[in-house]
């Protein structure tokens, strides 16, 4: 799939258009929210399950190579559990890390596959489930963000990204691209050499939680 190619612009612009169209519908019931973010839960939960399947059929399953330790398998699963519970900090750092990981792997996919496959249809309707998803929680006004949301969040992120170097180092392998930047095109290609892109990614992730909180100011409560 050509990146930014009719194909993939056309995906990214139908899920944005999917997640506006639902955060509307349920902010204004003419949507019932809990139906919608239930259904949405159940069903990343379902495509999750379906893709493991498919995939340990397929490949077999390789320890600790093939794990679902990814960012965005946390939080696909972080997805599911905010469309299903609504609880403040799920939803928090559900927010800030599925819409900035998952934005960015939309922007710039790193496919196993050539479109339309399998694998590639599921990698859009994972990481376009997330958008989505916490999406329509935080904007259909279903879970708002509490003041501090950003650090909480970014602080989460990084004892993830700590307990995934953990792994890395003990295991030799590459989760969160920690060790090494992605074959494909992205936006680490931009950054230094390793060690350094890891200190250029975490600052940016952290300004593009920023930006992400600033849309939800007048969403925000105060403890």
């Amino acid at each position: 799939m050509p990146l930014f190619g009719t194909v993939h612009l056309s995906l990214l612009a139908a899920i944005a258009l999917i997640g506006w169209a639902l955060s509307w519908a349920c902010r204004t019931n003419r949507l019932p929210p809990t139906l919608v973010r239930r259904v949405l839960g159940i069903a990343l939960a379902v495509n999750e399950l379906i893709w493991w399947a498919f995939r340990y059929s397929h490949e077999g399953f390789h320890f600790p190579k093939n794990m679902p330790l990814q960012l965005c398998d946390l939080t696909v699963w972080m997805t599911v559990a905010t469309c299903l519970t609504l609880t403040p900090w799920v939803v928090e750092f559900d927010y800030f890390a599925g819409m900035a990981g998952a934005g960015m792997a939309l922007i710039t996919p790193d496919l196993w596959t050539p479109w339309p496959s399998y694998p590639a249809l599921y990698f859009f309707l994972c990481h376009g489930g997330i958008v989505v998803g916490i999406g329509v929680v935080v904007f259909g006004r279903m879970a708002p963000l509490r003041s501090g949301a950003v650090w909480r969040a970014f602080g989460g992120l990084l004892v993830w990204a700590c307990g995934l170097g953990a792994f890395n180092a003990i295991f030799h392998t590459n989760y969160m691209y920690l060790c090494t930047r992605p074959a494909s095109a992205s936006v680490l290609d931009a950054f230094g050499p390793w060690p350094v892109y890891l200190i250029q990614a975490a600052s940016l992730a952290l300004f593009l939680y920023w930006l992400l909180w600033l849309p939800t100011r007048r969403l925000t409560v105060t403890d």
